[in-house]
């Protein structure tokens, strides 16, 4: 993934361009409008609006015009004016400065998974998961080799949590990938769909919680779970306790 980071502050530029290559990113870095108008190969763009040379709104409406190339404009501008103007003009996404490495890593890829209708690229198009099985461009799910049928969010829940599997997950950045980056509904959804996506895959115990930071896909190849007193015989009911409690009251 072939990323250009137009930005004309060092101290900005530098570590963004050393921390992209090390999530795997081949950038290119240049610090004027005109220089960010000359590259015609990239794959994705880091855009500052506050550049030296030419406007970055016009820098963005005229990438816009000649490709498709998947637009972040990255700036200081925070106002809302400003962000819809910017969406507006062609930016596929808006992040203000200062803002987070892994943020920003976030949006990336929230951004290509979009613009490539589906998982971002880098992920495998059939992933083999232990007993797990994810076909990311039929978008089908198996466990064993029976086929559970899940929603669309489920799924996209579901492949983002396989991506990097034993990876940490946080619920903002699901929120971001799998629902919007502009998301401003309740984070409770994200439970929602963990919970029927526990239920359908029937093991509940591979979509793990870690609490306080997010979730996690863990190991998908160990055996069924035993239904707890299964091997233990049945016990007769327990006569009903006197109480002044109604019956219908649970």
């Amino acid at each position: 993934m072939r990323v250009l980071v137009v930005e004309d502050d060092d101290g900005i530029a530098e570590p963004l361009v050393e921390g992209l290559r090390r999530e795997g990113f081949e950038v290119q870095r240049v610090a004027t409008g005109a220089a960010a108008l000359a590259v015609t190969d990239a794959e994705l763009v880091l855009l500052d609006l506050g550049l030296p040379d030419v406007d970055g709104y016009t820098v963005c409406q005229q990438m816009r015009a000649r490709s498709s190339v998947p637009i972040l404009a990255v700036t200081a501008r925070g106002a809302e004016v400003d962000r819809v103007v910017g969406l507006e003009l062609g930016a596929d996404d808006y992040i203000v400065k200062p803002f987070g490495f892994r943020e920003l890593v976030a949006r990336i890829r929230a951004v290509l998974r979009r613009v490539n209708g589906g998982m971002g690229s880098e992920a495998e198009p059939v992933q083999h998961l232990g007993r797990l099985t994810i076909d990311r461009r039929a978008r089908r799910v198996f466990v064993d080799s029976t086929e559970v049928a899940l929603s669309p969010k489920e799924f996209d829940l579901l492949g983002l949590l396989a991506e990097d599997a034993g990876a940490v997950v946080s619920r903002q950045q699901i929120l971001e990938e799998v629902w919007d980056p502009h998301w401003y509904g309740p984070t409770k959804t994200v439970d929602v769909h963990v919970a029927s996506l526990r239920k359908k895959l029937g093991h509940p115990e591979w979509i793990e919680t870690v609490r306080r930071v997010g979730l996690r896909l863990g190991p998908t190849d160990g055996p069924d779970r035993p239904v707890e007193g299964a091997d233990r015989p049945a016990s007769p009911p327990a006569p009903p306790a006197a109480t002044d409690t109604p019956s219908w009251y649970v």
